[in-house]
């Protein structure tokens, strides 16, 4: 299975548009994942014509989205969250407790607008893999970013990828 990750896309507050490189990179998968800050439901909408879409509400959203998620994925639990539920921003121990309280292989968050793949070891037989896709419009670093995650054969290989 092939998951895109998306957050932090601010369209119509920020910018117009996400970058049609967004859609070209998400040809190939079977679920798209839109981690909050969307503002625009046309967002989703655009995003449902490639693919199945889950989403989850941002701090900047008035869409009646949940504000997590948990699904099972490929034999991993995989958690869905803006964010904002950890503070300070991006708090790596925050989000480790998060996980492991919600007993999560994967935690995949955005509202930092900076991507990051972090594994974190529990003990020998727990890791937990953080993801964050960074933001394909608004990054608050140099490079625009979105991720795929395949998923098979009981492992995870998560790819950011510069738009």
């Amino acid at each position: 299975m092939i998951l895109g990750i998306i957050s932090d896309t601010h369209i119509g507050d920020r910018l117009d548009e996400i970058p049609n490189k967004v859609y070209e990179h998400f040809s190939d998968v079977d679920l798209i994942i839109h981690c909050g800050d969307i503002t625009s439901e046309s967002v989703l909408d655009d995003l449902k014509k490639i693919s199945k879409t889950l989403a989850v509400k941002g701090n900047g959203d008035y869409l009646d989205l949940p504000r997590e998620r948990v699904i099972n994925i490929g034999g991993f639990n995989v958690g869905i969250i803006h964010g904002d539920i950890i503070e300070p921003r991006g708090d790596l121990l925050k989000m480790k407790y998060y996980a492991m309280e919600k007993n999560l292989d994967v935690l995949i968050s955005g509202h930092t607008h900076v991507p990051l793949i972090k594994e974190i070891t529990i003990n020998d037989n727990k890791k937990i893999l953080l993801l964050n896709p960074g933001s394909p419009t608004v990054p608050r670093d140099s490079i625009k970013t979105i991720m795929k995650v395949k998923i098979k054969d009981n492992s995870i290989e998560p790819v950011l990828i510069p738009i």
